[in-house]
C-alpha cells in the first residue's frame, strides 16, 4: 500500500493491513512489534552524519529506555541520499505479561529543498528486517 499524506510532498510503501494511528505531526504503522514512523519536518540544511548524531541520536539517547547505540551512516535509496542512524532502545511492556522487547531501530533522515522527511523503522531485536525495511525505503519517493 502506498501513503501520501494529506499535505502532500512525498509518498511511501507500507505493508498492507498494518494499524495506522498519528502521534503529532507523525503517521504510525505498526503490527505486533514492527513499527513504521513517518514524520516531515522543516529543516534548513541538509543533515550530515555529524548533525544527525549530534542532534537526532544525542536526544533519542537521553529520552529512549534501554537505548543503545549502532552507527550513523549515508545511504543511497531509490528518493536519493539520506542518513540511516541505527540504535536499540526497549519497546512498551506487554500489559499482560509485563515483559519487555528490545527493538532494533532504523531511522532515515532524507532531505530536500527545506524539508526532511524522517522514516523510523522498529522492530523486535534480533528479527530480519533487512529485505522487508530496505522495500520500506526504497519505496520512499519526493512528489
Amino acid at each position: 500500500m502506498t501513503y501520501s499524506p494529506p499535505s502532500g510532498g512525498y509518498s511511501i510503501k507500507v505493508p498492507e493491513g498494518w494499524a495506522r494511528t498519528t502521534d503529532g505531526a507523525a503517521t504510525v504503522f505498526s503490527d505486533k512489534f514492527n513499527s513504521i514512523r513517518i514524520e516531515a519536518v522543516p529543516l534548513a540544511a541538509a543533515p550530515t552524519v555529524a548533525s544527525v548524531t549530534d542532534t537526532d541520536v544525542a536526544a533519542i539517547a537521553t529520552t529512549a529506555k534501554g537505548f543503545a547505540a549502532g552507527k550513523v551512516s549515508v545511504v543511497k535509496r531509490k528518493a536519493g541520499s539520506g542518513i540511516l542512524a541505527t540504535y536499540q532502545v526497549d519497546g512498551a511492556s506487554n500489559g499482560v505479561t509485563d515483559k519487555i522487547v528490545k527493538l532494533d531501530v532504523e531511522r532515515y533522515v532524507f532531505w530536500r529543498s527545506g524539508t526532511a522527511v524522517v522514516v523510523t523503522l522498529a522492530g523486535a531485536a534480533g528479527s530480519d528486517n533487512v529485505d522487508p525495511w530496505k522495500i520500506v525505503t526504497d519505496g520512499f519517493v519526493w512528489a
